[in-house]
């Protein structure tokens, strides 16, 4: 397997042979197995929300922030399910993480599970390229090795999701058994899955049916006694491509699949935090080539939508 030619076949919406997955799964385990729960990272550094498979407005990203050789990346999760493009979306962010290790941290999502990839596209999506399941088996294996969440210069958590009842600290966060399936309920769970909600100040129950909703008063008091400044989450989409919620613009949410769906014509952003405390909003529309791929793979899967 050459690397740098599997990255250029992805970059052209190519889905690389299944030898080749098998080799990046278990080159990107071995790297990431080793990873905290909570990766430490520094400014400056650019983070990244849902992906959804929409490879070509990934490859924007890097065309605008830069490739992985020069820019830090933190991704929020959700690379996976609705997008026409999960499987190259996927292994060309493994592939960078194999050749830049230090570069690019992929966090967790809660779309990074068995139960949910078999229902919102992914393992369909394999079965129709590949002919059989065995490449979402061992993507599956990988998603049990992502961290599950980031700290950027001490002071900014960066999950996929929310927060959860039963963490109370970050050190909370690294006693999480994160090498299995997400499960039920539970902190690893509502850290996947959790919402902010501006009209409470406590705890909710979320209609997502998984994880909770969580008010000002909640993310002040972890903030607090965490020393932090900011949270930074993906997980809803918001049509201008991030949102800051509450009085203070402690929680940021951060949204990176334009058009999302192929259907909803909201814009996508990232925010690349620099050295020197400045944050900087890259707003995009979709790539052309983003909603395009065979067409009957379209028409085959049409609950993508």
């Amino acid at each position: 397997m050459e690397l740098d030619k599997c990255i250029s076949l992805l970059k052209q919406g190519e889905f690389l042979p299944q030898k080749d997955i098998e080799t990046i799964c278990s080159k990107a385990i071995d790297i990431m197995i080793d990873e905290p729960n909570t990766v430490h990272t520094k400014s400056p550094v650019s983070v990244v929300g849902d992906i959804h498979g929409q490879l070509f407005d990934l490859l924007k990203i890097f065309d605008i922030g830069g490739e992985p050789s020069r820019t830090n990346y933190v991704f929020l999760g959700d690379y996976v399910d609705r997008g026409y493009h999960s499987v190259e979306t996927f292994s060309l962010l493994l592939c960078y993480k194999i050749k830049y290790p230090d570069n690019i941290t992929l966090v967790r999502g809660n779309h990074e599970s068995r139960y949910t990839t078999q229902y919102f596209g992914l393992y369909d999506e394999v079965q129709y390229k590949y002919g059989d399941s065995k490449v979402w088996k061992m993507f599956v294996e990988v998603f049990d090795t992502l961290p599950i969440s980031a700290l950027i210069d001490g002071t900014m958590l960066c999950v996929h999701g929310g927060l959860s009842p039963a963490i109370k600290s970050i050190d909370d966060i690294e006693k999480i058994d994160r090498k299995q399936e997400v499960p039920v309920i539970g902190p690893f769970t509502d850290l996947l899955w959790s919402d902010p909600d501006e009209e409470i100040d406590t705890w909710g129950y979320s209609q997502r049916g998984a994880g909770f909703i969580f008010g000002r008063k909640v993310l002040k008091e972890f903030h607090h006694n965490n020393g932090l400044e900011l949270t930074i989450r993906a997980h809803q989409l918001v049509y201008e491509g991030y949102k800051y919620m509450f009085p203070e613009q402690n929680l940021l949410t951060v949204w990176s699949a334009p058009n999302y769906c192929y259907r909803c014509g909201n814009v996508a952003s990232f925010v690349e935090f620099k050295e020197n405390g400045e944050r900087n909003f890259n707003i995009f529309k979709a790539n052309k080539l983003s909603s395009t791929c065979k067409p009957n793979l379209q028409e085959s899967l049409p609950y993508f939508l």
